[in-house]
């Protein structure tokens, strides 16, 4: 039971962190993008279009990992009986 449990621990982790990272990255993108327009204002059309397919990659790969980690809880839980399928307890009878 310790090893399911330190399962769960470990898909919340990676769930948390391949957002976070995710994030920082789209973010970081973001702003070297915004610094770039500032310093050449004629090239934003361009760096635009650039920070659109890289985000979308960063985040593509923030949801592959997302879905892993879903995966890896489902696969978790096929090992847990739920009360629903397992045997009922036996019933005492008094004589």
């Amino acid at each position: 039971m310790v090893g399911i449990g330190l399962g769960y621990i470990g898909a919340g982790l990676c769930a948390g962190l391949c957002v976070l990272g995710a994030a920082l990255g789209i973010g970081k993108l973001a702003g070297a993008a915004l610094e770039g327009v500032a310093r050449q204002p004629e090239a934003a059309g361009s760096i635009q279009t650039l920070m659109i397919i890289t985000a979308a990659m960063c985040e593509g790969m923030g949801l592959l990992a997302l879905v892993i980690a879903f995966l890896a809880v489902s696969t978790l839980n096929k090992g847990i009986s739920s009360a629903g399928n397992s045997s009922p307890a036996p019933v005492a009878t008094s004589h």
